[in-house]
Parts: structure tokens; sequence; C-alpha cells
């Protein structure tokens, strides 16, 4: 019993420190003078993608490879089916008035890149770097869309980011970053620590923790992002988010943590996981270019679907 409350603790832990991470980073950026849109896809959505990033540093540290990559791609299947489809079975989600094509196709290419260098059998510090090159271009391609809108005379909007707070003194700010950046580490620590115990208790595969347990843990805050913005009817910001932090945890996470050492893969993945991972991604082809609303019935769809992926994983 005791690894499982510690595995929600290092999960809690997680949790709160990214959010405190997330506070505090947004608002010193803001504080000195970096415009909210460009914080917004930066410094936001590495923010968000810390525990996950925390994780996979520390799995690979504590030589448990499966669990690094298994939060990652677990992950990316749990933000389509599950971070889209159990908001859309509240409410519908109005895809059909969102333009993200050009996102999605970043996201497609990324998962294809990512696939194709899982099958070299090891991502090694050359891999990441071809995964951090592809988010550079996917970041250059946002930055020029940015200038282009101040250009254009469009304001910047502080109310696009939940944690802006121009007004936040600076001691307020590094008490966020300093509770961030010492929980980050501990909640990792004791996560991966006990769920690798788990995997051993009752005998599966840490590739099989890291995609459930701990990739459902740290989809926890999309969920809650996409739920908020199911309830606004804000199609735009559920789908954004999604696709956004598939791309971040494909390119960025696995692309740094390379570089702490390589990352080996499961045959496993190679046979099932990953294609799960791009079939899902491809299943939302009608709500991104076809024009068409996530309703109710997909939402049950999708959910049913990841519920189906988790009972053959255990």
């Amino acid at each position: 019993m005791m690894p499982w409350l510690f595995s929600a603790l290092g999960l809690v832990i997680l949790l709160l420190a990214g959010d405190a991470l997330v506070r505090g980073a947004v608002n010193l950026s803001l504080r000195i003078g970096i415009p909210a849109l460009i914080v917004s896809l930066t410094i936001v959505a590495l923010g968000t993608s810390a525990p996950e990033l925390l994780i996979a540093v520390q799995a690979v540290h504590e030589n448990a490879d499966g669990i690094a990559l298994g939060n990652v791609v677990g992950s990316n299947t749990a933000n389509i089916l599950l971070v889209l489809g159990l908001p859309a079975m509240m409410r519908a989600l109005h895809t059909s008035e969102c333009n993200t094509r050009k996102n999605y196709i970043f996201m497609i290419a990324a998962t294809v890149l990512f696939i194709a260098l899982a099958f070299f059998g090891t991502f090694t510090w050359v891999s990441g770097v071809i995964l951090l090159l592809a988010l550079f271009a996917v970041l250059f391609v946002a930055f020029r869309e940015a200038r282009a809108h101040r250009a254009a005379g469009v304001e910047d909007d502080l109310e696009d980011i939940e944690e802006a707070d121009p007004n936040m003194p600076y001691w307020r700010i590094g008490i966020y970053l300093v509770l961030g950046l010492a929980g980050l580490p501990l909640g990792a620590e004791l996560l991966v620590e006990n769920a690798t115990i788990i995997a051993r208790m009752y005998g599966l595969s840490e590739t099989v923790i890291g995609l459930t347990l701990v990739a459902i843990g740290t989809s926890l805050p999309e969920l809650a992002t996409t739920v908020m913005a199911a309830l606004r009817r804000q199609a735009d910001v559920a789908l954004g988010n999604v696709i956004g932090s598939n791309m971040f945890n494909l390119l960025a996470i696995i692309g740094l943590t390379t570089f702490i050492g390589p990352i080996s893969v499961d045959p496993a993945f190679l046979e099932f996981d990953l294609w799960v991972m791009l079939a899902s991604s491809l299943i939302i082809i009608p709500f991104v270019f076809l024009r068409q609303d996530i309703t109710r019935l997909w939402g049950f769809v999708l959910t049913a679907l990841y519920v189906v992926y988790m009972w053959l994983l255990l």
C-alpha cells in the first residue's frame, strides 16, 4: 500500500510544483518585459511539461527507460483519447470553429519523426539534437506569426495566460520559483521510485507502468485545462492545449532527456504503443480539417477507445 501512497504523493507534489514554477516564470518574464504572446508560446508550454521532463530525467537516471518513454507515449495517447474525450462527454467541443491545421500538421510530423527515430532502438544525444532542432523550427514559425500579429497592431492578451498577474511582487514570484524548483525533483523521485516498486510487486513491466499510472497522472493538468475550456465553450483552447502538449512531449522532453543518458526502446513500443499513439493522433483529422465538432457521442467513442487500450495493456 505504501508505494501507492508515495506514488500519489509524488504526483501531487509534481502537479503543485509544476503550477508554482509556471506562475513564477510567467510573471517574472512579464515583469522584465517579455511579451505575453512569447511567454505563452514558450515558458507556459515548457513549464506545464516540467513534470513529464523531470520524470523522464529521473527515470533515465535510475535506468528505468520504460517509464521515461512510456510516460511520453502514454501521455500523448491519453491527451487525444481521454483529455478530449471526457470533456466532450460533458459538453460538445465546437472544434468546427477552430483553425489549428498548421499546428496539427506540425504535431503529426513530430509524431512520425519520433517513431522513425525509435526504430534505431535507442534515443541517443544525436536523436535529441534532431528532436530539438525540429522544436526550434516550430517555435521559429510561432515567433514569426507572433511578430506579424504585433506588427499588425494586435495587442498581447494577458487574459489568455491564466497565471499572468502583471502586478505580482517580486518576493511572491521568488517563492513560486523556489517551490517549483524544489518540488519538481522531489515529486519526480518519489513517483518514479515507487512506480518501479509497484511494477515489480505486480509483475508489470516499467513500460506498462509508464504508459498507464505515470502517463495518466501527468496528463491531469491538460485534462483540467480542457474541462474548463469545454465549460467555457473555448474549443480552440482545448484543442490547442492538446496539440501543443503533444508536440512538446515528443520534441522537448525526450530531446532534452537524451543528454542525461541514452533511452533504450522496448520492442513493445515498436510493435504496438507507438502505432496506437499515431492512430489516436490521426483519428482527430475530421475535427481539424473537416470542420466537425467533437460531440458527446464522439467523446464517448474516444473515451471508450482509451479504456480498451488500457485493458489491452493490463
